[in-house]
């Protein structure tokens, strides 16, 4: 079975580590994601910060969050500065699959050790509710 997007997640895994090896870890979130931004437009990957997603229920909007960074309209970037990946954290990740027609999240995590998790919601199993990014 095909990985979806597996040369644009090993692009962006390349830039994760490449970040990680220069930055260390210790920094703020922000640090991290603008210096992600660079890292991924130097290898000609199409990526906006802090893009809208609108959550909707029974076709009415109550509420919305922002994605740390979105590549390529295709992966969900959510980056943490934690001791390592919670639950917590994949949850989110999952809720911001579920509310946007993106079928896949990495979980970058620039904690002490350098972690990601990658997960998939495919749109067939999405409700009616979802809506793009923006």
């Amino acid at each position: 079975m095909a990985i979806l997007y597996k040369e644009l997640s090993d692009k962006i895994l390349r830039a994760f580590y490449n970040v990680y090896n220069s930055l260390g870890y210790g920094f703020l979130e922000k640090v991290y994601e603008n210096s992600m931004m660079i890292e991924l437009i130097e290898s000609g990957l199409n990526c906006s910060n802090q893009s809208r997603i609108e959550v909707f229920y029974k076709k009415r909007k109550v509420g919305e969050y922002f994605a740390d960074i979105l590549v390529q309209d295709k992966i969900i970037l959510e980056l943490k500065t934690s001791e390592s990946i919670a639950t917590e954290h994949e949850a989110q990740l999952l809720n911001y699959l579920k509310a946007t027609e993106i079928e896949v999240g990495l979980l970058l995590n620039f904690g002490k050790t350098p972690q990601f998790k990658r997960m998939i919601f495919e749109n067939d199993f999405k409700s009616e509710n979802i809506r793009s990014i923006s």
